[in-house]
């Protein structure tokens, strides 16, 4: 018994250290107070200014260009808030557009640009064809898609064409224009006539 004794002391001694460190850190725990979970609002966490960003093809070559002033990322949905932005697309076989205006939010990881406030979009006229704009309170544009459209009043001059109307689409890649609810229309004899209550111009050079 005399033998065992030590033993006994030791272990009720560890015993007695493993139960006052867990209550050691137990109380700590509940005594330090613990910040809640961060709250995601719809407030800035990053910004940059006078920034440019570039998209480029499978070959590296930049086919889209983003810049403005300011630019402010959300993080709650992922979106971006640009001052005087300016939108450049240049893909390969296409003619140069450019979107300005005085506020844009890009969302849906750069796949969309919603361009507000005095938003206007030129294609560059080139050897083939007659420059071209629209403008809106609110013009789409798809960057990848090469694709532009709003659902507000806009006004469209295609070369020697005016069309004034509500809701407009223009495919860059087929250089094909609709404007839907078109009103106060002029257009050259080389466009078409209206189709399904629209009016649309395709102005793709023929042989």
């Amino acid at each position: 018994m005399r033998d065992r004794f030590p033993t006994l002391i030791a272990l009720g001694l560890l015993i007695a250290l493993v139960l006052g460190t867990w209550w050691a850190a137990d109380y700590a725990q509940r005594a330090i107070p613990i910040d809640p979970p961060r709250r995601v609002t719809h407030e800035p966490d990053a910004w940059a200014e006078r920034f440019v960003m570039l998209r480029s093809d499978a070959s590296g070559k930049p086919i889209n260009r983003l810049e403005g002033a300011l630019l402010q990322h959300y993080p709650d949905d992922d979106s971006y808030e640009i001052t005087e932005p300016r939108a450049v697309g240049q893909q390969a076989g296409n003619p140069v557009t450019i979107g300005t205006s005085r506020k844009a939010y890009m969302d849906q990881d750069g796949a969309r640009i919603i361009m507000r406030e005095d938003a206007h979009l030129h294609r560059m006229a080139d050897g083939e064809r007659a420059a071209m704009d629209v403008r809106s309170e609110e013009i789409i544009i798809l960057p990848d898609e090469d694709l532009a459209y709003t659902d507000k009043p806009a006004q469209v001059v295609n070369g020697r064409s005016r069309m004034n109307g509500t809701g407009m689409r223009y495919n860059n890649r087929t250089r094909q224009l609709d404007v839907h609810s078109a009103t106060d229309v002029q257009i050259s004899g080389a466009d078409s006539g209206p189709i399904s209550g629209r009016r649309r111009l395709n102005d793709n050079p023929t042989p």
